[in-house]
């Protein structure tokens, strides 16, 4: 809209006012945080995990929580989604299955699923207890492959690891596969503690009302959760 605005300022100057006042609108709507919470909250607190989780044949983390330890990195990367590693880890420390089951594969030639074995090796997870999948590239391939590795091995209920935003477009995909998942969602963002800081009196409020970075973020994120279920239905895969 800026761009716009740019380029007709001299002989359009109305589409320019225009411009402008969208470019400010879209800045002021998706960049505050009551709007951002609001939409994270939306998908998040869909699968919200009950206080035990059933005992399953095995634990599906997806990817999407590392990047490779290209220089100067001098180990894997975890990303903002990594604590679903860690979380899968405490999963199966509690006894909750016997296997864990990474899907993700890599553009850059770097697996997703193999950063997260070996951090999980890092943590103390046995090799014996790690099974990779190291070639689906989005969340319909994850559920695919997943589905033809649990056929092999005879598994039947599967605990699905990955971010609470990403959940809902998660299930619908493996159920649609006929995978039997519980959801074990991780990386919530949208917190009740978040949303009673919005709250918190009337210069909260005010201030929440503002936008920032992060919450432009967010709510960024949340459109693309919710631009994918609309594909993955127009797909057929709901």
């Amino acid at each position: 809209m800026l761009v716009v605005a740019l380029i007709a300022r001299r002989r359009r100057p109305r589409i320019t006012t225009v411009a402008i006042v969208v470019a400010m609108t879209l800045l002021l709507v998706a960049g505050n945080r009551w709007v951002a919470l609001w939409l994270t909250r939306s998908l998040e607190w869909r699968y919200v995990p009950s206080a035990t989780l059933p005992q399953a044949d095995a634990i599906v983390v997806l990817g999407g929580a590392t990047e490779p330890a290209f220089a100067p990195r001098p180990w894997i990367h975890l990303t903002e989604s990594g604590t679903r590693i860690l979380y899968a880890a405490k999963l199966y420390r509690e006894g909750r299955a016997p296997l864990l089951i990474l899907s993700g594969g890599g553009f850059s030639g770097a697996p997703e699923a193999a950063a997260m074995a070996e951090v999980l090796r890092f943590v103390g997870i046995p090799d014996s207890a790690i099974v990779q999948e190291t070639d689906s590239l989005n969340t319909y391939e994850n559920a695919v492959n997943v589905r033809q590795i649990l056929a092999v091995r005879k598994i039947r209920l599967v605990l699905l690891v990955t971010s609470a935003m990403h959940m809902p477009r998660a299930m619908m995909i493996f159920k649609h596969e006929g995978i039997d998942a519980v959801a074990a969602p991780a990386d919530f963002i949208a917190t009740e503690r978040r949303m009673e800081e919005t709250r918190n009196g009337p210069k909260a409020i005010v201030i929440n009302l503002l936008p920032d970075a992060e919450s432009l973020e967010w709510t960024s994120r949340a459109l693309k959760e919710y631009l994918g279920l609309a594909a993955y239905r127009l797909a057929g895969w709901s």
